[in-house]
Formats: C-alpha cells, structure tokens, sequence
C-alpha cells in the first residue's frame, strides 16, 4: 500500500522504499501530483497547465506539459503507480489503487469524525482524531508555490486546520482543562485573526475558565482590528460574549 504525503515534503511511502521530492522532474512535475492526487478527478490538460504556468502559458505548453507528464509518470513507476496515471480525450486522472493512504484525505475524514465524536460526546475519540487532523494541517503546503491554485487550496487547509483547533478547545473545556482549552483557541486566533469564529471561541474558553477580564481583552483586541483595518464591530456572537463578560 502507498502512503502518499502532500503536505510538508511530497513524498510516496512504500513497502520497497521511499520517492523523494528530489525524484520528482522539478517543481512542476511535483506541482502536477500533487493537484492530481489532492483532488483525485479528471483535469483537462489546460486547466492543469494554467496551474503549472499561473502567470502564463509558454508557447510550447502542450508539448512542455506532455514531457513533464512523461517524467511524472516515470517517477511513480518507482512506486508501482506508473499505471495510476492516466490520460484520455485530453485530459489527466490519477487512479490510485485501493486502500492507498493521503495524507490530505485522512486529515478531512479524520476532522469530520471528530466532530461527529464531539457531538456524540465522546471526547476521546473527537481528541484521537482532532489530534491526528492537526498534526497533517499544520505542515506547510507547497512552500515556495504561488498561484490561484495553491492558494485556494492553502485557504481550504487553514479552514481545516482551525476546525481541528476548535475541537481540541471544546474537547479540553469537556474535560476540565481550560489551560490546555485556551492554548488550541489561541493558535486559532493566531492563524486567523481577522476570523470573529476564532476570537468567539477563544471568549467563550476564557469565560469557561473564569477569566472575565481576559474575555474583555480579547474582545477590546478584536474591535480596535476591526475598526482599524475595516471600520466595523464585531458582530453578535462576540457581542453577546463581552455582555457576559461585563455583566
């Protein structure tokens, strides 16, 4: 079986051995898997060239992305997933065999299972998987790539990557540990500080604790960002949270 990682350093795990980053032909080559892999449907060949070349297509694309398809392939052989890509009627698909493991589709079933755990309340089990979540959406996705693309994809992870931080809070506020509570709902913040989401579960951990002030704080942070960057208020969820924190 592959274990396929998309995040932090593409690689291909298998029982023989290891496909490195260095093995795949350059960073296009490895920009092209992991599109393939990460949305695992058929691409038509254009729309994989605008992600390969986002600011413009060179003359020659057609040809240039044939070649780097040719190597891709060649790589995956290494992995006995030569096989795996595919192309026809001018499009790509990769065909992964069953029982193949990415990280990127762990990570999604593994956050939606915690928070159905969550709500079934069972702690335990919404932590194991929130845990697991975490661990795969805090790698970094293609460092050193830009393009609509990626960039969408980044902003997809990072809407992951918070849900997992507001599990791990509520899973640590069920348990009696408001501490640990407050360390996940602070990295939110961190990671999304224009988000009214995160600085809300943030204040409803902090007013769990007991600690009122550090609600009115975290409330008095977010209304001078928003009403320097943007001229708004905060909206009702975190309105009603200062009116406890004050009452």
């Amino acid at each position: 079986m592959a274990r396929i990682y998309l995040t932090g350093r593409v690689t291909i795990e298998t029982d023989d051995g290891l496909v490195e980053p260095s093995a795949f032909p350059g960073r296009q080559g490895r920009l092209a898997f992991v599109r393939l892999a990460a949305e695992p449907r058929r691409i038509e060949r254009e729309m994989l060239a605008d992600i390969l070349w986002p600011d413009a297509l060179p003359d020659a694309w057609d040809g240039a992305l044939s070649a780097i398809v040719s190597k891709l392939r060649r790589t995956l052989a290494r992995a006995d997933l030569g096989a795996a890509l595919e192309a026809a009627d001018g499009c790509y698909e990769l065909r992964l065999p069953p029982g193949s493991w990415i990280d990127l589709r762990e990570a999604v079933n593994a956050i939606d299972r915690a928070e159905g755990d969550l709500r079934r309340g069972d702690t335990a089990s919404a932590w194991s998987n929130a845990t697991v979540a975490s661990a795969i959406f805090r790698r970094r996705f293609l460092p050193g790539e830009a393009g609509p693309w990626v960039e969408g994809m980044r902003r997809r992870l990072l809407d992951y990557e918070l849900r997992t931080h507001d599990v791990l809070a509520a899973v640590w506020i069920a348990r009696g540990d408001p501490t640990t509570a407050m360390e996940s709902a602070r990295r939110a913040v961190d990671l999304a500080p224009f988000r009214e989401t995160t600085h809300a579960r943030l204040m409803e951990v902090q007013l769990a604790a007991g600690n009122r002030a550090e609600a009115i704080r975290t409330y008095e942070a977010l209304r001078a960002l928003l009403a320097d960057t943007m001229g708004i208020e905060p909206g009702e969820r975190v309105q009603a949270l200062y009116e406890r924190a004050i009452a």
